[in-house]
């Protein structure tokens, strides 16, 4: 049985066991997901931010920027489709059984189905009044509300901030007044200010309008400081008409998150999910490749007094139906392998490393940086341990249970810009030219090409004697993003060994990551195992 599949069951079995009162699910029982998602990727189709999705007859449809869709029923495990005629910033919406599709540039397409065809019904239609704050299409999210009456919200450039215009119902194109501006950028809202450090007193660009209704108030979710910036964050407005006046909510930024592995965490959707809870899908901004984007999902709650919340989270999360409530926080795996390159754990240890790309990289919960084996390593392996350094400590030991694994694989904004630089698109693949080639070399490029990274997860208590605990060395599901559980096992040691990877760029691990809970210790003064 597929992993695929198993997932689906996972959930079906979680939404039965709440329905009838069962307690909290557990490891290894329960689906889980962890940010950033692992997204299948094929050509004409990379989740690289700017993210829609909508739900129709339960099942779920994404749409990013670099193209296609992404379908679901679970929201856990998608399958790729590609759609012609997808835009950068791509907004799908029903509206009276036919599905429009708009984004930051050309027309609106009108289609009978989620997947298409897209047929263009032309460019966007103003009234003589109505030239205020359109300088074309951008960022467009068209809202329909309980009475069926469409609306269009779209950002001007730079602080110019959100506007709202009716649309007419017999014409989607065409607006039905004149544009209305809700709110601009506001200095004194420093989450907004352009920069790494919101350092740009008077320079914003506020994008990305989403708007949702719930429990009769209008949440209008907008984006700032730009997408370049991993301080790229989301806040709102609320009010109870959709064409306002909207209030700037208190507990701003909305979502937020500068360091660690999810950063830049803005421009998304909201849907409902198979659990009715609603779920906030976002863009997450990468270091590495520059213009490098994710996706990301995370739970959105409302305390007494309305308020909006959702916490970004970057390690293993219950997955949609596994616990009835959603603030209870993740499932309890911690990262275990973080920084145990740097903290003097003497057995930590990878195969080879290329100058700059250091092994220690692969652990250091940056999305920045990354781990580059040697061209000539026909199996790159990386070696943690997971127990204290020195003879003198207690020997920790962990129950592992999941892992994550970010490859860098050369896709920027939009696909990538050919900046150059290890794993960036238009790079040339790594490797010697033939009059460099080597029985090493040869091994490596003699393989049997593949599109998907292959590799195997082992364990051992002693740092000698290792056992399989996760085998995907014949996996043919392309992600840049990797995340798998492990059923529960005690150990010291951990190794990852790459055994196939796809040539078009040099082989870059951003982050290497296995999670679990601490296992208990052993006495003190442990032998350290000698190298092999």
């Amino acid at each position: 049985m597929t992993r695929t599949s198993l997932s689906s069951l996972y959930i079906v079995a979680a939404l039965a066991a709440l329905s009838a009162g069962a307690p909290d699910p557990r490891i290894g029982q329960a689906a889980r997901y962890c940010n950033p998602l692992p997204m299948v990727t094929a050509p004409g189709g990379n989740a690289s931010g700017d993210v829609t999705v909508i739900r129709e007859q339960g099942r779920y449809y994404m749409y990013c920027t670099g193209g296609g869709a992404w379908i679901s029923d679970d929201l856990l495990n998608w399958s790729f489709q590609r759609v012609a005629n997808v835009p950068v910033a791509p907004h799908v919406v029903k509206y009276n059984g036919s599905f429009y599709m708009c984004g930051n540039s050309g027309p609106l397409f009108k289609a009978d189905n989620p997947l298409g065809p897209f047929a263009n019904l032309g460019e966007w239609k103003k009234t003589p009044d109505a030239a205020g704050g359109w300088r074309g299409p951008f960022d467009m999210d068209i809202f329909i509300d309980d009475d069926n009456k469409p609306y269009l919200y779209y950002p001007g450039r730079g602080v110019d901030g959100i506007y709202v215009v009716p649309l007419d119902p017999n014409d989607l194109t065409r607006f039905a007044a004149p544009p209305k501006h809700l709110f601009a950028f506001n200095k004194d809202h420093i989450w907004e200010r352009y920069g790494e450090m919101n350092e740009y007193t008077d320079v914003a660009w506020i994008e990305g309008p989403w708007l949702q209704k719930h429990n009769g108030t209008y949440y209008l979710q907008y984006s700032a400081s730009g997408t370049q910036w991993k301080t790229y964050a989301s806040g709102y407005y609320t009010a109870k008409s959709p064409l306002g006046p909207f209030t700037y909510a208190s507990n701003n930024p909305l979502t937020r998150r500068t360091d660690g592995l999810v950063t830049g965490t803005a421009h998304g959707s909201i849907v409902e999910g198979p659990d009715g809870n609603l779920w906030q899908f976002y863009t997450i901004v990468l270091s590495n490749p520059p213009g490098g984007r994710r996706i990301g999902m995370d739970r959105i709650t409302f305390d007494e007094a309305g308020n909006m919340a959702v916490k970004i989270t970057d390690m293993p999360q219950w997955a949609p139906g596994a616990i009835k409530d959603p603030a209870k926080g993740n499932s309890g795996s911690i990262p275990l392998t973080i920084n145990k390159l740097r903290a003097m754990n003497a057995l930590s240890r990878a195969s080879s490393e290329q100058p700059g790309h250091e092994a220690a990289y692969a652990v250091d919960n940056s999305n920045g940086t990354w781990w580059e084996p040697a061209a000539t390593d026909v199996q790159p392996t990386l070696t943690i341990e997971l127990s204290p350094a020195t003879r003198f400590d207690a020997v920790q030991l962990f129950t592992i249970d999941s892992v994550r694994l970010l490859f860098n694989s050369g896709r920027g904004f939009g696909g990538g810009r050919g900046r150059g630089g290890p794993g960036v698109a238009g790079t040339p693949p790594a490797g010697p030219t033939p009059t460099e080639r080597t029985p090493a070399t040869a091994a490596v490029s003699d393989r049997p090409a593949v599109n998907a990274y292959q590799y195997k997860i082992e364990v051992s208590s002693d740092g000698q004697t290792y056992t399989m605990a996760l085998d995907q060395t014949r996996n043919a599901i392309s992600r840049n993003v990797i995340f798998e559980e492990i059923p529960p096992v005690r150990c010291r040691f951990v190794r990852l060994t790459l055994t196939n990877w796809p040539r078009a760029t040099p082989l870059g691990v951003l982050e290497f990551t296995v999670f679990g809970k601490p296992g208990g210790s052993l006495p003190a003064a442990q032998p350290i195992p000698a190298a092999r």
